[in-house]
């Protein structure tokens, strides 16, 4: 059935509006460079999406549990296998994107008659300073992006150009309370813009819950300030550090809510 080019490019088209569909209702995934470190947050609903990979390198992802999980141990045997036969200074986010990942995930997308993986992917490697730092965005059918100072995955894949504009009107990140709030603002327009690129046939059956924001506008302020506030007051925000300053190979930290309280700026704070 699928021997023929031209029907083999449109099951691929079908498969990606079929992936596509499924990041719908994720919650998008933020890591930001600073001074400290490497923040990696998301929301989750009690199930986690943030694992450290090695000493240095940590893993985000969206997607269904299951398939994160199964990356997940490929990238936990291959780190050790690679620091042990070589040496520690061998395992970095780049070898096992390039050797790891991707090598799994680009096959069982193109080949139609296998079930593709349902993440993407944010693969994160803390450096000796932070302009040294690495992350890497993976999507589902195997493509990876290099950057230095921010890393979003998101179930608008249009949403890039605009997060890249938001992220600029910043400046630089200094302090871990500057990360997490940026991190923060950076979900809420990720949200938003996911929600506004919501297909037909969803927005149909949400219709209860409009969206004012359009595919090709920027979230206004007190919309994404509306959207942090009622996530915080209903979903976990899990919060991961790489932690540059702590003075230990293994510098994974996962941040509770007795860590982030004090760093959440007051207006994202939930009404009391």
């Amino acid at each position: 059935m699928y021997d023929e080019p031209y029907r083999w490019i449109e099951a691929v088209a079908n498969r990606r509006q079929y992936l596509d569909d499924q990041f719908i209702h994720g919650s998008p995934l933020v890591g930001i460079s600073c001074a400290q470190g490497v923040l990696l947050l998301t929301f989750n609903r009690g199930t986690e999406k943030i694992y450290e990979i090695y000493d240095r390198i940590a893993l985000g992802g969206m997607g269904h549990p299951a398939d994160l999980e199964k990356l997940r141990f490929t990238l936990l045997d291959m780190a050790h296998v690679e620091g042990f036969q070589r040496s520690p200074s061998d395992v970095t986010a780049s070898r096992l994107l390039k050797n790891g990942l991707a090598p799994v995930i680009k096959p069982a997308f193109e080949e139609i008659m296998r079930a593709p993986y349902i993440v993407k992917i944010l693969l994160v490697e803390l450096g000796t300073s932070q302009d040294r730092d690495h992350l890497f965005t993976m999507d589902y059918d195997g493509m990876f992006a290099e950057q230095r100072e921010f890393g979003v995955l998101s179930a608008s894949s249009s949403s890039g150009d605009r997060l890249s504009a938001e992220w600029k009107s910043f400046g630089v990140v200094a302090s871990l309370s500057s990360a997490l709030e940026i991190g923060l603002r950076l979900w809420g327009v990720a949200s938003l813009l996911q929600d506004s690129s919501t297909s037909p046939e969803v927005k149909i059956e949400e219709k209860d819950k409009p969206s004012s924001t359009s595919p090709s506008e920027t979230p206004e302020e007190a919309e994404v300030t509306t959207r942090i506030r009622e996530m915080l007051a209903n979903e976990t925000l899990e919060c991961v550090l790489l932690d540059r300053e702590s003075g230990k190979m293994e510098t994974y930290r996962s941040l509770g809510q007795s860590d982030l309280q004090p760093l959440i700026p007051t207006e994202f704070q939930p009404a009391t």
